[in-house]
């Protein structure tokens, strides 16, 4: 006799019409009753006998309830689910095609709640059941993929690449990319552990004999300088023109004011020069249109 469970898809039979749908039963378990709304049987009308194709779930009274809207994410089929619901200390809920969302448990989840996926973000995932019978989404490993990555080529070294975190640590990140690479992107590389089901953008700094990825997420340092002047640029016209930072001032002050290095602010005080729009003194750096420059 088959056990039926939620996530299952399986055909049961119309035992009667109801006024709210159909109950549904197995012709080899007639004791069996399987609720199905009238709008979760699609567009045609069932009489008593049809034989119909049904997605089973469990209802918030874990009562077994039918749908003809199949998804299309089984316990042998993984794809890419949307984020519906973030629940801290439960889980996350995945739409996974019907309008039943499934949860992802918290113990699959990274422990650190800035690592879970938001709102919007997108796991890879199969179905899978627990101790108890209830149906949860399962997200993807690195196991799972195993001998099925595509192969990089030197040609992507340097090159932009973008792509969906499956796995976020302390240690680094491991995205498949949208070409269906493997990346790791250490975490030197990045400025904050991104989240699972996250999707980032960055570059190639190193393509493996094992044809997959080292990622950066950092700019180039061309873009990075670019950027690091800006923010000092801003900085001083927040301040009257001016900061009283030099290449002297120690490291840590810096990190902590800017968020850089020294050697950056060194960079974008180089690129601010070059461009002629500050002064340095012995002890500030001035915009050279401001009310603090020499006249």
């Amino acid at each position: 006799m088959e056990n039926y469970l939620p996530g299952d898809i399986t055909t049961l039979v119309v035992k009667r019409v109801i006024e709210t749908g159909y109950v549904l039963t197995a012709s080899d378990r007639e004791a069996l009753e399987v609720l199905m709304h009238e709008n979760e049987a699609g567009e045609n009308k069932l009489v008593e006998g049809d034989e119909v194709e049904v997605y089973l779930y469990h209802d918030k009274q874990k009562q077994l309830i039918a749908t003809t809207t199949l998804p299309h994410i089984t316990t042998d089929v993984f794809d890419w689910a949307e984020v519906t619901e973030v629940k801290p200390g439960l889980g996350v809920f995945v739409d996974i095609g019907t309008s039943k969302h499934v949860l992802v448990s918290y113990d699959d989840l990274p422990e650190h709640m800035s690592a879970w996926p938001t709102i919007g973000d997108m796991l890879y995932v199969t179905l899978k059941h627990d101790k108890n019978n209830r149906l949860l989404a399962d997200p993807v490993t690195e196991a799972d993929f195993e001998g099925n990555w595509d192969l990089a080529t030197d040609e992507l070294f340097n090159q932009d690449i973008a792509g969906r975190v499956f796995r976020s640590g302390k240690e680094g990140a491991v995205v498949i990319t949208d070409d269906g690479y493997r990346g790791f992107i250490h975490h030197s590389e990045r400025k904050r552990e991104p989240r699972i089901g996250e999707w980032v953008e960055g570059r190639v700094i190193k393509v493996k004999p094992d044809g997959s990825l080292n990622m950066s997420l950092l700019p180039r340092k061309q873009e990075a300088q670019e950027v690091d002047a800006e923010k000092l640029y801003n900085y001083m016209s927040a301040h009257d023109g001016m900061m009283p930072f030099t290449n002297k001032t120690d490291p840590e002050l810096l990190r902590a004011t800017f968020d850089m290095s020294k050697a950056a602010f060194k960079r974008a005080i180089g690129k601010l020069l070059k461009d002629r729009l500050i002064i340095l003194e012995e002890d500030r750096i001035i915009l050279a249109n401001s009310e603090n420059s020499p006249s």
